[in-house]
């Protein structure tokens, strides 16, 4: 592959209009092998995968008509991650928190303008359903052309899963899963694919966007022997930094520039993306963890052979040399000083713990997000009055919402208490990232933010997605000004999945008057919901008569109870007791030509094995050998 795929669909958004793009979108499956290792399904849109680079202006209006051609009974839906949605907040696309599943068969058009510039992405947010492919980027450039580079060029990088989700689901949300360990990829991508060629051009400056489209792990992004100007992240333009090396969490978005000198004396450059191993619960042996790709330089010799391609066993060599970015310390160039004390604190205390069912889940202040039964949005459209939809209990015991009044400080602190880095995403907003702790290995003593002598930076980083280290805290701040009901979740998806979300309705009584302003949603949503038999008024149980009656709401499973219960004892006497039958079945298939004058050590393990696991008193099977020890009976 000589060049990046985005160059292939530049053609695809010129033929649109200047101002409106529209585009008709069939999501179906076809066969795929991204990864040259395994075939397998992949959803495509128009039967094309992977999925097109969209690239609109400033300003410019959105529009497209998505229908679900899955042929297997699987709902879909789009969310364009980083993009305000402002006085549009239905097209957000998260099933049941601002739209319905779009069922197969279904047509739902997204159809919103946008007023931000910078590098952002679209995926589906219907369960974990992009990890099966449906993912791709949305560049959104600014009206006036950027004069500080040459050529635009697009760069993603993931995790890839062999098996599709639903069967991923199957085995990680299972009580066969104790410690919740999350799915270990097969694969890491680059644009899609594995062992990339593209070219470049000496002296030229390139702006390079990188997005992380992954499910799980961050991944280190270098080039060999070029440094890297970060002017941009999340669609916030920086202050220029250089740097030799990225770390980007799933969901993140960087644009760099790069510039190959004139006096540069190689044709051939390595570029390469590495998994945070860090994030893994062990590595496969058939894992490669280290990928290599190439840029070839434009004029070089053509005889110039690739470089030899890293590999696993270069892991630890590869991190000792390179210094990855520290993303606190950017500063916006708009230079949008700490807001002022909060209006409104929400403390977040973040656990994995194992529900009744024996599975585990994640849990904000020991509530794993469940989602309700009538999308949060409808609830708040629906409700009776303003005061009743400002009433956080009409949205449910386990929806986790917290009611947010118009352009107040909302300050979010979330103290991790997991032995993991978990980047999170804020729907409708950037935030600033004002407190971030270390993290610690320690577990048994996390880092919890008490606030005492905190210190904030004069002029905070802001950005949509930012991750809390393991054990750790963080700390961030941002302002009630986009009416709308907002998700903020873990994007390591498989822990959403897990319940690990809050649901934010922002100025409920602004959304109201805003979306009757707009017309209303818009009716094929409606249908959506018709279609797929999901109400669309009342409560979180769906209930209009009584709305602070959620009886019938969707709830998490219930805790363990303490100890253990009858059904413990039962698995534990039948365990004890097939665990014994084992060690005696051992002894009879396997140990009866061993005689204790062959070799009365081993005889001599295996009674104490037999005494501790439940004792061996029958004189029939044991013995006293010469030196008076008791042995076991082989004649």
């Amino acid at each position: 592959m000589k060049l990046l795929y985005s160059v292939i669909w530049t053609s695809l958004v010129s033929v649109v209009s200047a101002a409106t793009h529209t585009l008709n979108f069939n999501a179906s499956y076809v066969l795929r092998n991204p990864d040259g290792v395994h075939e397998r399904r992949v959803i495509a849109l128009n039967d094309d995968w992977p999925l097109p680079i969209i690239r609109i202006k400033e300003d410019d209006r959105l529009v497209i008509h998505l229908t679900n051609g899955l042929d297997d009974g699987r709902n879909t839906s789009l969310h364009f991650h980083g993009i305000f949605q402002e006085n549009s907040n239905w097209m957000d696309g998260p099933e049941m928190v601002t739209q319905c599943p779009i069922p197969p068969g279904e047509t739902m058009t997204y159809n919103f303008t946008v007023s931000q510039t910078g590098t952002y992405w679209y995926h589906s947010h219907s369960g974990s359903q992009y990890s099966d492919g449906l993912r791709g980027l949305l560049i959104v450039e600014p009206k006036e052309r950027d004069t500080r580079y040459d050529e635009d060029v697009s760069v993603s990088v993931c995790d890839w899963y062999h098996q599709e989700s639903p069967e991923i689901m199957r085995t990680f949300l299972s009580r066969y899963n104790p410690t919740g360990a999350e799915p270990i990829p097969q694969n890491a991508l680059f644009n899609d694919t594995r062992n990339a060629t593209w070219t470049i051009q000496r002296g030229k400056t390139y702006r390079l966007r990188i997005v992380n489209t992954g499910m799980f792990v961050s991944q280190y992004v270098y080039i060999e022997g070029l440094n890297m100007t970060v002017i941009e992240i999340d669609g916030v333009d920086v202050e220029p930094v250089e740097t030799d090396s990225l770390l980007i969490s799933v969901a993140q978005r960087y644009s760099v520039l790069i510039r190959v000198p004139d006096d540069m004396k190689v044709d051939v450059l390595r570029f390469v993306n590495i998994i945070n191993q860090d994030m893994l619960d062990f590595h496969p042996a058939d894992l490669e963890i280290v990928s290599t790709n190439w840029v070839e330089i434009e004029g070089g010799n053509p005889d110039t052979k690739l470089p030899k391609a890293l590999s696993s066993k270069h892991y630890d060599d590869i991190l000792k040399t390179i210094n990855p970015l520290d993303d606190f310390g950017l500063v916006p160039v708009s230079r949008t000083p700490l807001f002022n004390q909060p209006d409104y604190q929400i403390v977040l205390n973040f656990t994995m713990d194992v529900l009744g069912n024996g599975v585990t889940y994640a849990m904000f202040n020991e509530l794993s997000y469940t989602p309700p039964k009538v999308p949060t949005l409808m609830s708040v459209l629906s409700a009776e009055d303003d005061e009743l939809a400002s009433n956080s209990q009409i949205y449910g015991s386990n929806t986790n919402t917290f009611v947010l009044q118009k352009d107040e400080i909302v300050e979010i602190v979330l103290n991790n208490m997991d032995p993991g880095d978990h980047p999170f995403h804020l729907h409708g907003h950037v935030f600033q990232t004002c407190a971030r702790s270390e993290g610690t290995d320690d577990e048994e003593n996390p880092q919890m933010y008490d606030g005492v002598d905190a210190k904030f930076p004069e002029i905070p980083m802001q950005r949509d997605t930012v991750v809390v280290n393991a054990n750790g805290y963080l700390v961030i701040r941002f302002k009630a000004d986009n009416p709308g009901v907002w998700f903020f979740h873990c994007h390591v998806d498989w822990h959403l999945e897990q319940g690990l979300a809050i649901t934010l309705v922002e100025a409920p009584s602004e959304i109201r008057s805003m979306t009757k302003k707009m017309g209303g949603i818009p009716q094929d949503h409606w249908k959506a919901c018709h279609k797929g038999g999901v109400p669309t008024k009342g409560n979180a149980a769906g209930i209009t008569s009584n709305w602070l009656d959620l009886a019938g709401e969707n709830t998490q499973f219930q805790p363990l109870p303490e100890g253990f219960t009858s059904s413990g004892y039962v698995a534990l006497i039948l365990s004890t007791f097939l665990g014994l039958f084992g060690i005696l079945t051992i002894y009879k298939y396997g140990m009866e030509d061993i005689r204790k004058d062959q070799n009365p050590q081993l005889a001599n393990k295996l009674y104490a094995i037999l005494e501790k696991y439940g004792g061996v008193e029958d004189e029939a099977l044991t013995s006293l050998n010469s030196r008076g020890e008791r042995v076991v009976r082989t004649d």
